[in-house]
């Protein structure tokens, strides 16, 4: 067996898979991406995309961490 050296896993998930993740809406998350305030998808193919889960993970962790700072504020 050959060692592995920085293996970087990297996972995409499906608009299902997202939705569970966000709770927000197909129509929610389209209006972001086009804001620039949400990970843009991949396109895979003509009629399936995927979102990075590491990039979604930390714009969910962006947000768990600006919650933070503003109940110090309080």
């Amino acid at each position: 067996m050959l060692p592995t050296l920085g293996v970087i896993e990297m996972r995409l998930l499906s608009k299902r898979q997202l939705k569970e993740m966000v709770l927000y809406s197909p129509q929610h998350i389209a209006r972001l991406e086009a804001a620039g305030q949400f990970p843009k998808r991949v396109r895979l193919g003509a009629n399936r995309v995927g979102w990075v889960e590491d990039e979604v993970l930390d714009w969910i962790q962006q947000r768990i961490d600006r919650r933070e700072t503003s109940d110090r504020r309080s």
